[in-house]
């Protein structure tokens, strides 16, 4: 996994790969979010309601925790051996949206993330059991959390993106 040398990197790297993520939205119709393509497992508008569905739980995990309350990861309702079914939550939660609000809500919901990793001290950051949501057996820091739920699919989610484009003819 990709590491950070400090917070600065950190932002640095989400502002630059939600940038790439968000401009290959551009050119899809909006009359075409929610088609498949072969070979392609998500629609645009679920490729996009996924990252809005972590981005949004990675900042409730904080919030709760802030306002001590205990929290459950990844959601009370759902474990992590039912991904599929909190996808599916997702891509119903935001599905209706346009992609514009889509791309929209992605774009305030990454400013809050920058925003909150300005916020935290370099430990808090950096060091592993800082924040109970984020403790596991494997020891993650925050920062890892973060990583993984903004640099990485933001990077990965790009690819079914260009393919779902060049399946359709539009790039």
């Amino acid at each position: 996994m990709q590491t950070y040398k400090d917070k600065a990197e950190l932002i640095e790297e989400i502002k630059k790969r939600f940038l790439l993520y968000d401009q290959e939205f551009n050119g899809i119709k909006e009359s075409e979010k929610d088609l498949l393509q072969p070979g392609v497992d998500k629609t645009p508008s679920q490729n996009i309601s996924y990252q809005l569905g972590w981005t949004h739980l990675l900042l409730q995990w904080e919030t709760d925790e802030q306002k001590g309350l205990e929290v459950k990861t990844p959601t009370p309702e759902y474990k992590w051996n039912n991904l599929g079914g909190l996808y599916q939550s997702f891509y119903d939660q935001y599905g209706s949206l346009t992609l514009q609000q889509q791309r929209e809500i992605l774009q305030n919901q990454v400013n809050e993330i920058i925003t909150w990793i300005e916020s935290l001290d370099d430990d808090i950051l950096f060091i592993p059991d800082k924040r109970k949501w984020a403790t596991t057996p494997a020891q993650w820091s925050v920062w890892k959390w973060i990583h993984i739920n903004t640099v990485a699919p933001f990077k990965n989610f790009r690819t079914p993106l260009r393919k779902w484009k060049k399946e359709k003819g539009t790039e």
